[in-house]
């Protein structure tokens, strides 16, 4: 940029605050400009007003903003870019509430985009992205709680407000229960509308953060992260790391649902292999027929409909490496076929005779005791001394309860619809802390996922979450009961206990008691339970 273009710009940027608001957010309405604009001396060619000029290269302007701005005027620009980012579909059936709604937008130097009906705002939510819908709950064609159901089921990246009369306050709550950011009842007042609409945009910029924070503890140096710090998790990451450098086969072994894939996969990109395919297949999903074409592939006409041949897994997994889940699960038969590959290297197709070297590395899982197994005649002890020449054991959840914060969290971020992860009180962790999990990590991450989706307000309580977690079984550190009861004395204080667990809601609990609402008010009266104050 030539010293007199510089000295046009920089004497715009320090203007008087009047001068900047009235002009500098038209600098920066637009947003859509091309990604590389090389500053040149002929940036305002030409003659005429220096205004004029300013305003046909407003976009080269923003980019160059940052460095003309003093220290005053700095903050003047920082809020003018914010506000061009946002955009905003206006939906209404009314030509008149759009032009007004599209000239108080504007205003705020946003970008306005119109929709006439449902199928219109559909169509253009399907094109194209914005930070908020401005939607009317009455529309010609359908209403806003169709439109907020189908942006739901189809994951678009958005928030809703709702535009409706006085007498449409129903309707609006029951939008916001379907996900919908606020509404505004009509008429509004601008500088309402505004604020909520900014409001909006910034929980949408939120989800942004919350995304990029998945990926930070999703990925670690580009890889899988192993979330937890317990001592046993440690001693998996540790052996994962030393084990990592070989070629020699690893059989991870843990119940199901302590993230055996995911201690395969960190080996993977962990190796010298990570750059080629990680290829996995469960064994005990398929029956052996199946399995064997999935593993080994087959020849066009190998069998009836054999239409075309087809490359196995191994193959695949050539250089890379072949995840065997649920090894433990294999057929006799399909256990003679891998021992052959494992001791010669060589894989055949069904149906050829030709045999030819695969380089494949194998990682299997299993939440069996291969060892009893062998033992006692189910699995082979040759093919378990070449799977298991390092065995990775992964704890269960139960023995690293320390972890249960860290994964909460973790999955919280992971899920977060809403911009801000869940947060838990402390006795609902202290209850997630001491369930038992049966069903391990994967319990955990669907249970979270589904409060994320049904829960309501910013922090989970105790009473929150379902009843298997709130009644907590006795632990060995728990004093036991010394004195003997009655059978009815028994029944009194569990149907109690199980009361005061689902915070006295009888629906809850006659579920829990698998009695009907009926018997349970019976017993509650015969037993003269008292709800507390």
């Amino acid at each position: 940029m030539d010293v007199r273009s510089r000295g046009i710009v920089e004497n715009f940027f320090s203007r008087s605050d009047d001068s900047c608001q009235r002009w500098r957010p038209r600098l920066f309405e637009e947003t859509r400009w091309r990604e590389r604009v090389s500053w040149a001396p002929s940036l305002f060619p030409g003659r005429g007003p220096w205004r004029a000029r300013l305003w046909k290269d407003r976009r080269k302007i923003a980019r160059m903003g940052p460095q003309l701005c003093g220290p005053d005027q700095r903050k003047c620009y920082d809020d003018a870019t914010v506000h061009e980012r946002i955009r905003v579909l206006v939906v209404d059936d009314d030509p008149e509430v759009r032009s007004l709604l599209g000239r108080v937008l504007t205003k705020s130097s946003w970008s306005t985009t119109e929709a006439s009906s449902g199928a219109d705002a559909m169509a253009t939510l399907g094109r194209q992205e914005f930070d908020v819908v401005l939607l009317d709950v009455k529309l010609p064609d359908a209403s806003g709680l169709d439109i907020l159901r189908w942006a739901r089921e189809s994951d678009v990246d958005t928030e809703f407000v709702i535009l409706t009369g006085n007498a449409d306050v129903e309707t609006a709550v029951e939008a916001m229960r379907l996900g919908a950011y606020d509404f505004v009842a009509k008429p509004w007042r601008n500088a309402e509308l505004v604020q909520v609409i900014g409001k909006a945009a910034e929980k949408k910029d939120l989800r942004r953060e919350n995304h990029a924070l998945k990926e930070v503890m999703t990925r670690r140096d580009g890889m899988p992260h192993i979330v937890g710090d317990s001592p046993e998790i440690v001693d998996v990451v540790s052996m994962v790391a030393r084990v990592a450098a070989s070629d020699s086969p690893v059989l991870i072994n843990g119940e199901s649902g302590t993230g055996k894939e995911l201690v395969a996969r960190t080996v993977h990109l962990k190796s010298r292999r990570a750059s080629r395919p990680f290829v996995s297949v469960n064994c005990g999903a398929l029956p052996d027929t199946l399995l064997e074409t999935e593993l080994f592939g087959h020849k066009r006409g190998a069998f009836s409909g054999a239409v075309n041949s087809r490359v196995g897994l191994f193959e695949a997994a050539d250089g890379g490496t072949l995840f065997l889940d649920e090894i433990g699960e294999m057929s006799p038969a399909m256990q003679v076929r891998l021992l052959r590959v494992l001791d010669s290297g060589e894989v055949r197709r069904v149906g050829e005779e030709r045999a030819f070297n695969v380089d494949a590395r194998i990682v299997a899982a299993t939440n069996k005791d291969l060892n009893r197994e062998a033992t006692e005649g189910r699995f082979r002890w040759d093919l378990f001394y070449r799977v298991a020449t390092i065995v990775i054991p992964v704890p269960a959840l139960r023995r690293r309860r320390d972890d249960i914060p860290l994964l909460v969290q973790h999955f919280s971020a992971q899920g977060a619809r809403g911009g801000q992860p869940l947060r838990f009180s402390a006795d609902a962790m202290e209850r997630l802390q001491r369930y038992e999990w049966p069903g391990n990590i994967r319990e955990l991450r669907n249970l979270i996922e589904r409060l994320q989706i049904l829960h309501d307000g910013d922090e989970v309580q105790a009473n929150a979450l379902p009843v298997e977690l709130t009644v907590v079984k006795r632990t060995a550190a728990e004093p036991a009961q010394t004195a003997l009861v009655s059978l009815q004395e028994m029944e009194r204080q569990y149907v109690e206990r199980v009361l005061q667990s689902t915070a006295w809601n009888k629906a809850q609990a006659a579920r829990v008691l698998e009695v009907d609402i009926k018997t349970l008010n019976k017993k509650i009266r015969d037993f003269n339970i008292v709800r507390p104050a």
